[in-house]
């Protein structure tokens, strides 16, 4: 409960709705920069043509790190020194989340499907790509969490080849996460040049079928612009995150877990919607008391006075309805029956239901995926999984007695679209040729 102390931040919009307009608070992040995609434009192309040599240009003029084709891969004389800088409760805490990670993806992943019905066989195999790409981000933060939330996926699939790409890896734990999850080749470059590398091989690094992984605005337009030359995950903005609470939630619980997003990045955005007026007001004043004792204070106080907001409704129902509309990364049911409103959330990246599951227990621990869908996009995209490593090849399979069934109607349609080479290729296995 807030003490007094310290001076509400007046960043923190409080909004009673209907009666106050919440468009702003709706309004999906914009990701329109013409002058970013320009400037990431020319750094694919010139990645696409000079390759390694404009890959060591860029990691110098914006990491400040020399490189060539000798040191630009993470040596395994490296990582084994990054083990022995790491804490044991540090690897202790990596393994225990990775095993938690690995076994939830093994579980849920998809299988092959196949249907029988007399001599018609049809359904979908099931195939791991071949070599996946990961990029974990190494700007304001280190993040050996994303390594896991990347790579097991993967090889909970069969992936064959991971490669991962990090600009310096400075953090031991990084490289350390990256071994414990069996990631192949570590190459120390970021940025955009960093994708542009993974999309279309350069001498170093070679090509892959898929980059997966957060980064800043320079990496996600990148990958947005290499979409189709290889698939990527998503594309994913700022964090988010939504709180719906009711009367019976902490308001210490609540501002924590609002801050626990709003320290990531200045564009972040942190959003708490309940029914309860007198919450409202002592999350406020509670979020202000947390966030002079946080680290990353000026990023908290930048990303809450341009991305956070409350709102206080008329009912839970409401909230849920408004939630919907923002899809929300991360959506937090703290309500005392999460079980009536489960069924109505149709829009968010992740659940987080009840009064015990903060979103810091996604991020590290549980064993979904952190890489989400952001600014509106958990709409129709969803959370990095296993799916998003395989590609189903369809099945099909008939006896002769069913294609003779099926014939006619070929036939049929081939004629109608003037595709006789169609026709005939049903017909020749009749003996009908012509």
């Amino acid at each position: 409960m807030y003490q007094g102390g310290h001076k509400p931040l007046k960043m923190i919009k409080i909004y009673y709705y209907p009666e106050d307009s919440v468009e702003k608070v709706l309004k999906k992040s914009n990701f329109d920069f013409p002058n970013i995609e320009k400037t990431v434009r020319e750094i694919l192309d010139d990645i696409k043509k000079r390759r390694d040599k404009a890959l060591f240009e860029y990691t110098q003029k914006f990491d400040g790190l020399s490189l060539n084709q000798k040191t630009i891969k993470v040596t395994k004389e490296e990582i084994q020194a990054a083990y022995e800088k790491v804490q044991p409760e540090q690897l202790n805490a990596i393994k225990r989340a990775a095993e938690n990670v690995y076994d939830y993806h093994v579980r849920y992943r998809e299988k092959p499907v196949f249907g029988e019905d007399n001599g018609r066989q049809t359904g979908f195999l099931i195939r791991p790509l071949e070599t996946v790409g990961i990029y974990v981000p190494g700007g304001t933060a280190a993040y050996p969490s994303s390594v896991l939330m990347c790579a097991l996926p993967a090889k909970a699939v069969g992936v064959n080849r991971i490669i991962m790409c990090s600009p310096k890896i400075e953090n031991p734990l990084t490289l350390v996460a990256a071994e414990e999850c069996g990631v192949d080749e570590i190459y120390r470059v970021g940025g955009a040049q960093a994708i542009g590398a993974m999309a279309y091989g350069t001498d170093s690094i070679p090509k892959v079928d898929i980059i997966a992984g957060p980064g800043n605005i320079y990496v996600t337009m990148a990958k947005k612009l290499v979409f189709g030359e290889v698939k990527i995950d998503m594309i994913a903005g700022p964090s988010e995150i939504l709180v719906i609470a009711d009367r019976f939630s902490h308001p210490e619980t609540v501002a924590a877990d609002l801050l626990s997003q709003a320290e990531h990045d200045k564009l972040s955005r942190s959003i708490l919607i309940t029914d309860n007026a007198l919450l409202a007001k002592q999350v406020k004043k509670e979020i202000t008391k947390q966030t002079a004792a946080l680290d990353r204070k000026d990023i908290v106080k930048a990303s809450l006075t341009e991305g956070g907001a409350i709102i206080v409704t008329e009912n839970i129902m409401e909230a849920v309805e408004l939630s919907n509309q923002i899809a929300p990364e991360h959506l937090i049911l703290m309500v005392r029956d999460y079980k009536k409103y489960l069924g109505y959330i149709t829009n968010a990246g992740a659940v987080f239901a009840g009064y015990h599951s903060p979103e810091s227990l996604g991020d590290y621990y549980a064993g979904p995926s952190h890489v989400l869908p952001t600014s509106g996009a958990a709409k129709y995209f969803e959370v990095l999984n296993t799916n998003t490593f395989t590609k189903k090849i369809s099945f099909i399979n008939y006896s002769k007695q069913e294609l003779e069934k099926a014939a006619e109607d070929i036939i049929t349609l081939a004629d109608a679209e003037g595709l006789k080479a169609h026709a005939n290729a049903v017909k020749v296995r009749l003996g009908e040729e012509k």
